[in-house]
């Protein structure tokens, strides 16, 4: 009985090794290739459309359209980065002392906040899903990880961009520049772009076609403090 035991046990590890280097190789290799090729969808647009279809929402549809670096506003970029991620030029995926209050404060009893860099979210809207728990939050930081060590922070911030949802089935500066603001996302002003980024935390409570006081008053202190980062200078930190 011991023995059978034991053999059992044995071929669980040995399967369960083998599962778990599956999944690190095609986790490395599916980072690698996006660091060159356009995603072609995202894994939160794919669960928005299964939502939709599965929900019966007929008159559901997704928007998305990829744009290349040079193609986007440089002050959407630095917005971007104003709004989510100050450290974004200097950290490595993540940033230790915002995951440390976040911890505290779930420890005191309160909820699992974000704490995310521009990288966690990358790798979770493009890999992962929206629950607040310790598994994804552990998932999300190994991708970061894996997403620093194989992109440029130039690519990263591209991505993101990219594949950001800024409104119910609006995903990316593409889809947003010309539903919003119809224009394109190279040709995004200061304002537009200081604005478009208060619908991040919550794109589908923050209506950028209806924006409320609270965005507005949010767009203002992201373009002071694009201001005190240095505008479109802080992007060369990213070359």
């Amino acid at each position: 009985m011991a023995k059978r035991f034991q053999r059992y046990r044995s071929k669980i590890l040995r399967w369960t090794g083998r599962i778990a280097g599956t999944l690190v190789v095609t986790s490395l290799l599916a980072v690698l290739l996006l660091r060159w090729i356009p995603p072609i969808s995202s894994s939160f647009m794919i669960q928005r459309a299964l939502s939709a279809w599965w929900n019966g929402e007929e008159n559901f549809d997704l928007h998305y359209s990829w744009t290349d670096w040079e193609g986007i506003s440089p002050h959407l970029k630095i917005a971007a980065v104003t709004s989510e991620d100050q450290s974004f030029a200097s950290h490595w995926g993540i940033d230790w002392s915002s995951v440390q209050k976040a911890l505290d404060e779930y420890n005191r009893g309160g909820d699992l906040r974000g704490a995310s860099t521009i990288t966690q979210q990358t790798a979770k809207n493009l890999f992962l899903w929206s629950d607040q728990t310790y598994l994804r939050k552990g998932i999300e930081a190994y991708f970061a990880l894996v997403i620093e060590l194989f992109w440029s922070k130039k690519r990263i911030l591209e991505v993101y961009l990219n594949i950001a949802e800024f409104g119910d089935g609006i995903y990316g500066v593409q889809a947003a520049a010309e539903h919003y603001f119809n224009t394109t996302p190279g040709n995004l002003s200061r304002s537009q772009s200081a604005l478009m980024v208060t619908a991040l935390p919550s794109p589908r409570r923050y209506n950028l076609a209806q924006p409320s006081g609270y965005m507005l008053q949010r767009r203002d202190w992201v373009l002071r403090y694009m201001d005190l980062l240095g505008n479109a200078h802080y992007l060369e930190k990213l070359d």
